[in-house]
């Protein structure tokens, strides 16, 4: 199979990424060809549009780290609202798609929501990325004010990330 990008039809190859410039309105047209569907993944940042288009392991591991947080929130007896997947837009400014999002401190604004307005309702609590092809960086998730972020990389290490004044620190454990 041969990767097609094009305003009106995106085909890619299991574990192909695809960097290249663009503008929000690039972005747009490209998340709008692919409908109400999550595959590819799309991320806007810096003029730059990245296309990801995941490969079972990443769906395998995104489940397991999730249901990992699951287990410890149930097990301190906390109401919690999973994603996955889901946008995230700050008009003219970035896009993503997390492998995984969490909302903790605030479920009721999220409980029962099948659209979520980034800007005017809050973020996430946690995100979980899964980096199998090197297309996640914690710090994507700075704009919009993810308390934590938790990274599965390549080696299958997982990182854990705290935002402190606009970046992300790496923890020695979860703070959500």
């Amino acid at each position: 199979m041969y990767a097609l990008i094009s305003r009106e039809r995106i085909q890619l190859p299991p574990g192909t990424v695809v960097r290249m410039p663009g503008t929000w309105q690039d972005y747009r047209a490209l998340c709008d060809s692919r409908g109400d569907g999550s595959i590819p993944r799309i991320k806007y940042r810096n003029g730059e549009i990245l296309l990801m288009s995941p490969l079972p392991k990443h769906g395998r591991e995104a489940h397991l780290v999730a249901q990992v947080v699951i287990a410890i929130l149930d097990q301190q007896n906390r109401n919690y609202e999973a994603f996955t997947p889901i946008t995230m837009e700050l008009p003219e400014e970035g896009g993503i798609e997390p492998d995984y999002c969490f909302y903790i401190d605030n479920w009721q604004a999220a409980v029962g929501r099948d659209r979520l307005q980034w800007g005017t309702d809050p973020a996430p609590d946690l995100v979980i990325e899964i980096d199998v092809t090197t297309y996640s960086d914690a710090n994507d998730y700075a704009a919009y004010g993810v308390p934590e972020v938790w990274l599965l990389k390549k080696n299958r290490r997982l990182a854990i990330y705290s935002l402190q004044a606009n970046a992300y620190q790496p923890q020695p454990q979860a703070v959500a």
